[in-house]
């Protein structure tokens, strides 16, 4: 058994190893930022260089002995505290994981997502599939390899679920979405029947400086701290936390689709929010950030819908675009502006997507990528796949490649298994919601009235000591079963959708 001196000596190494590895961190996603918003075409070589040589050191970090050393000391220490219990585990996770994948390996992986998502920028620009294609089998082989490096012997693709949701798998996915699909298909399909909702009221050109300004605004009022916040313009959305103090955001703006950029800010608040909510005790250590891809979307999804898309919050969301456009929204009505958020009607972008139709969209990435992973499909083959699965999945055809497999970020960048946690996320967010609205209402606030006061900080509060603090201290189904007082149960959110189009579009 160790003694006390032994102990206290390995907790010090370790937190030591753990703020080297946050200045790595530091460094790494900066030089990711301003690659996906500032850097020039030419910066890419060097940039791959910077990052290759960045990782390298901070996978070194985490392989090497003087961690081994004082996590083999702390693994069965007694009176360690609850945090660092917790600091011993997931770092010993991630020391287990990275230790599988040789230095050489994670250089060639470092470098290929690197030029990868420069020529999926240019690809994508350009519509032409074909300067994307090779990049995409050897990010698949690349992938591939990297699973079976760090699980043998099970299936790569499922490795691939479990790195972005711990504790999930093909199994579990494939269970999900066929609940899924029995609810949303067929409610899709009535809605198609049914009289259309307008979206006329937001319809025209709304000029960039006032749409960013509104930007501002609206992530200013979701509850991100303008304190500890860069905000900065790029093709694909994403955020990024540093620490509980330091966020980034990017979004988009299209003059010619204002609603477009609305749903992106207040989706990327959401993650910023989550990352800034972490404890602060957990900055400089293994335990900083989200917990796992399917709880932060269901964060990002919990204030791009449950808040943004709601009828209580439309009148405030209403004011904020009237604010910066009232020629524009001088006759629009807070129902009118309701129901123009939420028109459901099936599409070729995800990101655009409406509410209803987007997990059809998760379902289509789930099925192409299990495909590429079996060795069923190559990049070639891709399009016309993708193709397919849209017609199946949402009656339209495919008319370019811009639109079509090119339209995600995510591949370029090697997150491989990361699509299922937007359907996840979303069904997160709804049964978070259902927990919620039970607390308020019995604290004397109704969600509904949260909403409508505009005041969101009853809705933070409860975000913040259920799921926000916790960081990766906590595992998913821990977060979900201890905020909502039962285990994860999709039904909440089929039950959601139901009630929700169900109400919007009369149907019987």
């Amino acid at each position: 058994m160790s003694t006390d001196l032994q102990v206290a000596s390995a907790l010090d190494a370790l937190n030591d190893i753990e703020k080297r590895r946050y200045a790595l961190y530091y460094a790494l996603a900066s030089i990711g930022w301003l690659a996906e918003t500032a850097d020039p075409p030419k910066a890419t070589p060097g940039r791959g260089e910077a990052l290759a040589e960045l990782d390298a050191r901070y996978n070194e970090l985490l392989t090497g002995p003087e961690l081994g050393a004082a996590l083999d000391v702390l693994r069965d220490a007694d009176g360690l505290t609850w945090q660092q219990r917790a600091q011993v585990r997931v770092a010993s996770r991630d020391r287990a994981e990275q230790s599988a994948i040789p230095p050489e390996l994670a250089a060639r992986w470092c470098k290929l997502t690197n030029e990868a998502t420069a020529a999926w920028l240019e690809a994508k620009a350009n519509n032409r599939w074909e300067a994307f294609e090779p990049y995409l089998d050897r990010l698949v082989a690349l992938a591939k390899e990297r699973c079976e490096r760090i699980d043998p012997g099970r299936d790569p693709y499922d490795v691939a679920l479990d790195q972005n949701e711990h504790g999930t798998d093909r199994a579990f996915y494939d269970a999900f979405f066929a609940e899924l699909r029995e609810t949303v298909v067929p409610l899709v399909h009535a809605v198609e029947r049914a009289p259309q909702i307008s979206a006329d009221c937001v319809r025209g050109t709304f000029d960039r400086a006032g749409q960013w300004e509104l930007t501002r605004d609206l992530a200013f009022s979701e509850g991100v701290d303008p304190e500890k916040l860069v905000l900065a313009e790029t093709e694909h959305p994403f955020s990024e936390g540093i620490d509980s103090d330091h966020v980034f955001i990017a979004t988009h703006i299209y003059p010619d689709d204002v609603l477009s950029g609305v749903f992106s800010v207040l989706h990327e608040g959401g993650h910023a929010m989550y990352e800034a909510g972490v404890d602060p005790a957990f900055n400089y250590t293994c335990l900083r950030g989200g917990t796992s891809m399917g709880v932060h979307e269901s964060q990002s999804r919990f204030f791009e819908n449950m808040v943004g898309r709601s009828r209580a919050y439309a009148p405030r969301l209403l004011a904020a675009m009237a604010t910066h456009f009232p020629d524009q929204m001088r006759d629009v009505t807070a129902h009118e502006l309701y129901k123009a958020c939420n028109r459901s009607q099936p599409s070729l972008v995800r990101t655009e997507a409406d509410e209803l139709t987007y997990p059809l969209h998760i379902m289509v990435r789930y099925e192409v990528e299990q495909a590429l992973f079996a060795g069923e499909v190559t990049a070639a083959g891709v399009p016309a796949l993708w193709a397919e699965k849209y017609r199946q999945y949402l009656g339209i055809e495919v008319p370019d490649d811009r639109r079509g497999a090119l339209q995600d970020v995510h591949w370029s960048q090697g997150m491989f298994g990361y699509f299922p946690t937007y359907a996840l996320g979303s069904a997160y967010a709804a049964q978070f919601a259902h927990a919620m609205a039970q607390d308020l209402a019995a604290a004397g606030t109704p969600f509904h009235d949260v909403l409508a006061s505009g005041d969101l900080a009853p809705v933070r509060a409860w975000l913040e000591r259920n799921v926000w603090q916790w960081g990766r201290a906590k595992e998913p189904a821990q977060i979900v079963a201890d905020a909502c007082g039962e285990p994860f149960d999709p039904g909440h959110y089929t039950r959601y959708l139901t009630d929700k189009f169900s109400a919007l579009y009369h149907l019987g």
